[in-house]
């Protein structure tokens, strides 16, 4: 095996980062005052971060939800910025964290379709200081 096969073999193709945030919305009065305010927060996200972001929970409820999003990169440290960058935009907003979980998963490469690589889960609850447990 040459030198840069053994390279390669040995190196992550990269780390996913996933965040859910759990939020709470005191001043919202509606679900449509909520979705216009999701749709920012989402679009801010994804402009910023490079992130996809879906609301996953309480669809129907006006002052309560839940993101997901998601960040890729090559670096560890990189996932984990942006993560933090992610908690640091929802906290300058006007809402309340209930609930943070992170989570970064390392993909290693598999060599043919159909076979997943080796992963490492990393993971971290945080709770908002305003209301968590």
């Amino acid at each position: 095996m040459s030198s840069t096969r053994r390279k390669k073999s040995s190196q992550a193709d990269g780390y996913v980062g996933i965040l859910a945030a759990d939020i709470h919305f005191p001043e919202n009065g509606s679900l449509k005052d909520k979705r216009q305010y999701l749709r920012s927060l989402k679009a801010g996200l994804a402009r910023r971060l490079g992130a996809s972001v879906a609301e996953v929970g309480y669809h129907d409820m006006w002052q309560r939800s839940r993101l997901v999003l998601s960040v890729c990169s090559p670096s560890f440290p990189e996932v984990e910025r942006a993560l933090d960058l992610a908690v640091r935009f929802l906290e300058a907003r006007d809402l309340m964290l209930a609930g943070v979980h992170r989570e970064i998963v390392k993909v290693g490469g598999g060599e043919a379709c159909g076979y997943p690589g080796e992963t490492e889960r990393f993971w971290r609850d945080d709770l908002a200081a305003a209301g968590g447990e």
